[in-house]
């Protein structure tokens, strides 16, 4: 296990990393109504503050749709819904817009609070949703454009701008739109770097979906990190529609359209906004495209992170030692998996005289082992052997039988089928057992 320190040094280099990374990025957060609502929404306010104070340009749309609910109930008014959709007529809408500028205000107040300028703009123009069908949507209504060159301008000017959930027609008839399409939309129009949806309650995880196999889960089952193919997968899993699938939609078309990522994290759990973007593990779940982690071929600059990695292994007996002298030797045999510019994860492909290969210092930081990385790396080298045309691939392992056995390795009792060089290195002392690649 890493010590208190180095925890702590890691931790604030994650910081400063994406400080650096994020200086002057764009981030849209739509916060839904339950987080507003909440007891936590002054601390998610306050990070907000902070992220602007750090040098993010930040962009709000928050939900309303219980606003909504209350003000229209209060007033005795009617309204169903279809695939989603609130259902008004017309007289309704002086309330719904009503509700939706209260809440608004209600962000930029607390923002205020913070000593951070937001101002609420109409920079959205819409249309009737009309008859579809020959079903009436009435009041609701579809984002027809943004104005984004003013949504800029408010940006550039050190201002958070903050769009309420109603758009405007060109003769300013005023429409009930969605906010969390409004929010995809402000993201992809603005080539937003980042895309949150903070939604009180929002967790993905093996206890509410159902998860393909294939994708990694943290320890207690829930999901830190989709592609694009694996969102799909998840949703083709859990066919039936609820809000949080309908945001891992919104959120991967987001990323098919030029945002670099979006992130769906738990409004109920303080402190998520920070901890999603200044740390690689982040805390909800990220959808990505395959830009996120790589893997690459070892420089000199990393061998220090890579024996960092490699140092409570060696501890604990799991990894023979190596110097940095050794691993610099043989430099062009290692491969290392990189998250936004940090190592996380090491191996090594070593081709005998004989065409066998030997997977070897398979090493992935404790703290992202849930991540699938270490699958990762080895099915990158085994299909790295085979372009060689390896004859053969092993493994030696005292302490992780049965991980390899899991990625298709089995157990070979001889040892003198070892390449001889490598046999040389074998102890009777240290016992390591042999596997051999059998799929």
């Amino acid at each position: 296990m890493k010590t208190d320190i180095s925890e702590k040094a890691e931790n604030i280099r994650d910081v400063i990393r994406y400080l650096q990374k994020f200086k002057n990025a764009l981030v849209v957060i739509y916060l839904d109504d339950k987080t507003i609502e909440s007891p936590l929404f002054s601390s998610h306010i306050k990070d907000i503050a902070l992220l602007h104070e750090a040098g993010l340009q930040v962009a709000i749309v928050p939900g309303a749709r219980q606003r909504i609910d209350q003000i229209l109930s209060s007033e005795k008014i009617e309204w169903t819904y279809k695939n989603n959709i609130r259902i008004t007529n017309q007289e309704a809408m002086p309330l719904i817009k009503m509700a939706a500028f209260d809440v608004s205000n209600t962000v930029m107040t607390s923002l205020a609070a913070n000593n951070v300028t937001a101002i609420i703009g109409n920079w959205v123009r819409s249309r009737a949703k009309g008859v579809i069908n020959g079903f009436d949507f009435g009041s609701a209504g579809e984002i027809d454009k943004l104005q984004t060159d003013a949504i800029k301008t408010v940006l550039n000017h050190g201002f958070i701008p903050i769009f309420p959930c109603i758009g405007w027609n060109s003769v300013g008839h005023p429409y009930n739109i969605s906010s969390v399409s409004l929010a995809e939309q402000i993201a992809i129009n603005l080539c937003a770097d980042k895309l949150f949806f903070v939604i009180n309650g929002a967790n993905i995880n093996c206890k509410s979906f159902s998860i393909p196999k294939n994708i990694a889960t943290s320890e207690n089952g829930d999901i830190p990190a989709l592609n694009l193919e694996e969102v799909d997968e998840v949703l083709k899993e859990n066919k039936k529609q609820s809000e949080i699938c309908t945001i891992l939609e919104k959120a991967k078309n987001a990323c098919k359209n030029g945002v670099i990522r979006s992130h769906i994290l738990d409004g109920s759990k303080d402190g998520v906004l920070p901890c999603e973007i200044f740390s690689n593990l982040g805390s909800g779940t990220m959808i990505y495209t395959s830009n996120y982690g790589k893997i690459r071929q070892l420089t000199q600059s990393d061998i220090p992170s890579v024996l960092a990695i490699m140092k409570p292994f060696i501890e604990q007996g799991i990894l023979l030692n190596r110097t940095e002298n050794e691993i610099a030797e043989t430099m062009n045999d290692y491969f290392v998996y990189e998250i936004d510019g940090s190592i996380r994860g090491c191996a090594s492909l070593h081709v005998y005289k004989d065409s066998q290969a030997e997977i070897g210092a398979v090493t992935v930081d404790s703290s992202y082992s849930h991540m699938g990385i270490g699958p990762l790396l080895i099915n990158y080298l085994i299909d790295l052997a085979h372009s060689k045309k390896c004859k053969d691939i092993f493994i030696m392992t005292t302490q992780t039988i049965d991980w390899f056995e899991k990625l298709g390795f089995s157990l070979d009792s001889d040892i003198n089928s070892l390449p001889e060089e490598r046999l040389k290195k074998w102890s009777v002392k240290r016992n390591s057992k042999l596997l051999r690649y059998v799929k």
